[in-house]
């Protein structure tokens, strides 16, 4: 038997500036790659054609290609972890494995899991920060809990982040197991299919960035970087965008930051998966309508900038930043309908969905959230209109039938909807 060490990829898919690839390659020899599609994930996962299990697949084939090159290769696997951990130490002599941490319940569970069978083996398993410039109790108030107020730990952020800014690693790949390549399973192996989705490029448009703040709000503009997905499953590294950018925008600078204020809160709350930061919010009678619910999906609430919204999600997995907010707000508030059904759907739906900011996004929207909007700040989808689509550009784009006989009517009135959410939020909170 081989005496190796394992690199375990998940959400750190590249070879450049990977901590803990690079620790593996510092300390140990041997070192084998290895991704593994879990089936506890990909079962949960709807459509055949998920365009971002497309996104993993194309990029998993790029880091093999890289290996080649290096007289090394990519392992890829299908199943259970920890049965593939299992199998994998009856196969070779593991001496250690190496992974960057995940913030998400299950993923913390799933590493609690192979980490205690791997200690059974007399393997040690370490894990590094690398998806988060800051991490759990890195960025503390005076008094030494965490942050529940996004400005506060925003500034904080900055001060430690000017102060120590992050690191590039360069990685020596001369520590890399030298084997044949392995091959690398079809998409039709993971009981899947190619998408028909157009997957965004990494391409970091600094001109895009340097006036990301004057035209972020502007959804005919298409000004937004696109490179969610590309943080989601860390193709691109968080240290070299967050110092680029900060030369930039420090707008943008924001946008990171929030990202990583969420993944810190879902950290110390693991409950938020299901429930309201704000228990009190867990007593609103939600109306539930399915009707309605399924025409806001559908982008056919008569609404022209929400119904748009819901067309660009349905037809790219992409939706404007100014626009998630409308329609967010516009299914909690105008329908009240629970906020973990929208959550439920843009998970299915957006390319760039990462648990903590989808949460902490719609309990922003819904007025549940740890640093919320106010419940009784209800957007008003045609003022929306006129303050950043006025001319329809966005709306025409992807409402064909917008300013026609065909165009649906309104499902709800706007100012009896409005009357109605302030009615029921306001008793919730009272009873």
């Amino acid at each position: 038997m081989e005496k190796i060490c394992v690199f375990w990829f998940r959400r750190d898919l590249r070879l450049q500036d990977n901590t803990g690839l690079f620790y593996a390659c510092q300390n140990e020899e041997n070192v084998l790659p290895l991704f593994i599609f879990d089936t506890t994930i990909l079962e949960e996962l709807e459509d055949r054609k998920d365009p971002r299990v497309t996104f993993i697949y194309q990029q998993l084939g790029l880091i093999h290609k890289e290996l080649k090159k290096r007289g090394a290769s990519l392992m890829v696997k299908k199943g259970k972890p920890l049965d593939i951990f299992k199998q994998l130490s009856k196969d070779y002599k593991i001496s250690s494995v190496y992974t960057n941490r995940d913030y998400e319940p299950y993923a913390m569970e799933r590493d609690q899991e192979v980490a205690r069978f791997l200690k059974s083996q007399k393997v040690i398993f370490f894990d590094f920060k690398d998806q988060v410039i800051f991490e759990k109790d890195e960025i503390l108030n005076e008094s030494g809990s965490f942050y529940k107020v996004y400005t506060p730990y925003k500034n904080a952020w900055l001060k430690k982040f000017k102060s120590n800014p992050p690191q590039i690693l360069k990685t020596n790949y001369k520590s890399l197991y030298q084997t044949s390549a392995f091959e690398m399973p079809s998409l039709a192996d993971l009981g899947f299919e190619e998408t028909d989705i157009k997957l965004p490029p990494q391409k970091l448009d600094k001109t895009l960035i340097k006036d990301y703040d004057q035209n972020r709000d502007f959804p005919a503009m298409d000004q937004t970087s696109k490179l969610g997905i590309h943080l989601r499953f860390g193709t691109i590294s968080i240290r070299y965008l967050a110092l680029e950018v900060a030369e930039l925008n420090e707008v943008f600078l924001s946008e990171l930051i929030w990202r990583e204020f969420f993944m810190m809160i879902l950290y110390h709350h693991p409950r938020l998966v299901k429930q309201s930061f704000k228990s009190q919010y867990d007593r609103i009678p939600w109306r539930n309508n399915e009707d309605e619910f399924e025409k806001w999906c559908q982008g056919k609430t008569g609404y022209p900038i929400v119904d748009a919204g819901m067309r660009e999600l349905n037809a790219t997995g992409h939706m404007h930043n100014r626009v998630r907010m409308i329609v967010a707000s516009f299914l909690t508030k105008h329908l009240l309908i629970d906020w973990r059904w929208g959550e439920a759907y843009f998970a299915k739906k957006l390319l760039d969905y990462e648990l903590a900011s989808n949460n902490g996004n719609w309990q922003w929207a819904a007025g549940t959230g740890t640093d919320a909007q106010p419940y009784f700040r209800i957007f008003n989808p045609s003022s929306q209109i006129k303050k950043f689509d006025k001319d329809h550009k966005y709306i025409k784009k992807w409402v064909k039938e917008f300013g026609t006989d065909s165009y649906p009517e309104p499902i709800v009135d706007h100012k009896k909807a409005r009357e109605r959410a302030l009615k029921t939020y306001k008793a919730a909170l009272e009873s």
